[in-house]
This record gives structure tokens, sequence and C-alpha cells, in this order.
């Protein structure tokens, strides 16, 4: 008896014990989740928050470089473009990590062409290998079907960071962009993808933590050859959201590959081939007159300089209740339309706007968050989405695209 009751006792304390390490271990846990979200929250309200006075910066800079700038302030103004491209890309690099750990991002599943997301890469990263005194080879296999599915933006980011990271450690060398069929079943498709370069490679110490973001040894070679240091991070991040996964091989000295695999699914039975290009059009705007919903008084000033240069006029809305307002009682070839305003937000006010009037394009201008999602605008009725601080070939482009070919086509109806 008195063993039995020995051995009760011992297992009473035992057990005891591991729910008091159970609970421990939860809370740790939790709190560790908890300071995760932190972390991702702060990071994403500060990279959305430099975003407005990084428009002003780069808004600016572009209005200055077209007023005919003596030499030596062309000179300062194209190291202010520089210093403006580099932290914007930077804090879009933030806000990407942080929206993946934060399962926001998932890939969409539209048809593309897989050569031409490739050679578009390619031809945008151009100047960078000329500087280098570096080539880029495409490597294709012409047994790739045609029409896949997949998500075209976020596999141009992939090789955007794969390529950019290869010709930054590449001087007078090649960079081969590879892709290869591995094997078809019916709808189903494998391929195999690298990128490799004769550059300098990686030491064994550095390979262990070069795809982690923040990491000293990131950070050492970030500060010796330039860039944000993130890339490779994204890479992996995003690969991962494919069911993917990023290898390495490399040689100190000797040049590096990076590869993975992908599963898609191709489109048979399609007779016509995707456009290979699309010609980008020279639009004449003169005549539009648009309505400017904006809280931000610099980026008033610095939007409604960028649509004068192309003869297009404006009013101002100061926010969305306004905004409203003025559509009502006043007739306008489109609105750029703001999405963080005091009182009601953009997509409110689109929404209230679209009870009245169907047809008007509507724009998001959105320097986008971690909680921001591009179908909440589109459901709200926005034709297109431009994100702050953007490129002003960009803007023109969409103001063509949503607005003047709208107005276009009304005309000729």
């Amino acid at each position: 008896a008195v063993s039995l009751y020995r051995n009760n006792q011992i297992k009473l304390k035992t057990n005891d014990l591991l729910q008091t390490k159970n609970r421990e271990l939860q809370n740790a846990r939790d709190a560790a989740v908890q300071a995760m979200e932190a972390k991702t929250n702060f990071l994403s309200t500060v990279s959305h928050e430099l975003r407005t006075p990084l428009y002003a910066v780069t808004g600016l800079t572009h209005l200055l470089l077209e007023e005919n700038p003596s030499p030596s302030q062309l000179e300062h103004l194209k190291s202010l473009k520089f210093s403006g491209d580099y932290l914007l890309n930077f804090i879009n690099d933030i806000l990407q990590i942080n929206k993946i750990d934060a399962d926001k991002l998932e890939p969409m599943s539209v048809e593309i062409n897989l050569k031409k997301v490739l050679t578009d890469v390619i031809n945008s990263l151009q100047q960078s290998a000329k500087e280098n005194k570096t080539k880029i080879i495409l490597d294709y296999d012409d047994n790739i079907p045609n029409h896949l599915m997949s998500d075209p933006l976020k596999l141009s980011q992939i090789f955007m960071n794969l390529v950019g990271n290869a010709l930054k450690f590449t001087k007078k060398g090649e960079v081969y962009v590879i892709a290869k069929l591995v094997k078809k079943i019916e709808e189903d498709v494998s391929l195999y993808f690298e990128v490799k370069d004769t550059g300098i490679g990686i030491s064994k110490e550095q390979q262990k933590s070069i795809f982690d973001s923040f990491e000293q040894g990131s950070i050492q070679i970030n500060r010796e050859y330039g860039g944000t240091g993130l890339g490779l991070t994204i890479v992996k991040s995003l690969l991962g959201l494919f069911g993917s996964q990023i290898q390495l091989e490399s040689e100190h000295g000797k040049g590096s590959s990076f590869f993975f695999e992908l599963n898609l699914k191709c489109k048979d039975g399609v007779v016509d081939d995707i456009p290979f290009e699309v010609a980008e059009k020279d639009y004449e705007f003169a005549g539009l007159h648009l309505l400017l919903v904006e809280d931000n008084k610099i980026n008033q000033v610095i939007t409604k300089k960028m649509l004068a240069k192309k003869d297009i006029s404006c009013d101002i809305a100061d926010n969305g209740l306004m905004a409203v307002e003025m559509t009502r009682e006043n007739t306008y070839d489109g609105i750029l339309m703001d999405i963080h305003m005091p009182g009601i937000s953009g997509v409110e006010a689109t929404i209230e706007i679209r009870k009245f009037d169907k047809e008007i394009p509507i724009i998001a201008l959105t320097a986008i968050s971690l909680d921001d999602s591009l179908e909440s605008f589109y459901a709200a009725g926005c034709n297109d989405v431009v994100t702050k601080p953007f490129k002003p070939e960009v803007f023109y482009q969409k103001i063509g695209e949503n607005i003047l070919e709208e107005k276009v086509d009304k005309t000729v109806s």
C-alpha cells in the first residue's frame, strides 16, 4: 500500500511538472508570436510613413531634372535621384518581407508568357550589366509550353533579385539565366531554373546566412558591394509561396549558381500566342480634366505640376468627403484617389462615388501598407492602382490606359 501511495505521488508530481512546463512553453510561444507581430507592424508602419516624404523627394527631383539644370546641378540631382530610388527599393523590400511573414501574400494564377517575363527582367538590368562590362545570357528551353499559369509579378521579383544579385558580384563576366523543361504530364509542368554567374563567389561561411535578412554576413556584403541586402531573403520567401526552395552552389573566387524548380500548370488548347512585345503608347493628354484627391499639401503641388507638364488640368479635393461632393457637382474625365486620408478613406470615397457614377475612371494612388489589399481597391470600384512614390512614366501610362483611352472610346462611340 505504501509503495502504491508513493507511485501515485510521483505520478502526480510528474504530471504537475509537465503541466507547468507546457504552460511555460505556451507562454514563451505566445510571447514570441506577439513580438514577431509587433516587429512586423512596426516595420510596416515605418515603411508606410516613409513613403509620403519620399514621394516629395523623388517627385521634386524629377521636376528639377526636367528644368534644364546646370551641369553641376545635374550631377547633384542625379545623386539625389539615386539615393531616393535606393531608399524606395529598401522600403519596398522591407514591406515585401513583412507581407510574406504575415501571410498577406498569395500567388496569383494568370496566363503568362514565361520567355517574355525573363526577357523583360534581363532588358531592365542591361544598364547595370553594361556598367559592369558583363553579359546577361538567356538559355531558354523551347520545349517549355508557351501558355503557363502563374504569377508574373512574383516571378519577375524572383529573377530581378537573383540576376541583380549576380550582377552585383560579377565584373567583366557573364550571368546566365537558364530555364529548362524537366517534365510535362498533361497540364502539369515541372521547370528547372538557374541563375549562374562567373563572379567572385561566396565563401562557405557566408553561405550559411546569405538568405537571412539583417544577418551580419549579408550586412557586410551589402556595405561592400551595395544594394539592400534583402534580395535573397525575398527570393527565399517568394519561392516558399510557390512551394519551392532556393538552392546554392558556390566556390569563392569561381562564381555562384542559384537554382530551383517550379511546378506550374500549362493551358492547353490555346491557338494564339500571347503577344511577346507590347508597344508603349505616346499619349496626347492635352484637354484632360481630372480630380486629384490628396490630403498632403506638398503632394498636391508635386502631382499638379506633373499633370501640368502633360497639359492636364485638375481640381483638388483635400479629403474623401470633398471628393464625393465635387464628383457629384462637376464633370471630370477621371479621378486620382489617395487611399489613406483623415475622415473617410479613399476606398470609402470610391464606394460612395460608385453609387451615383459607375463609369468615371478612378485610379488609386497609395503608399501601400501591410494591411492594404489591392483586391479591396478593385472591389471598391477603382480601375487601377499606382503605388506612391511612383515613377512618372508609370503614372502617365496609367492615366493614358485608364482615363484617356476611356475618353477617346466614349467620343468615338
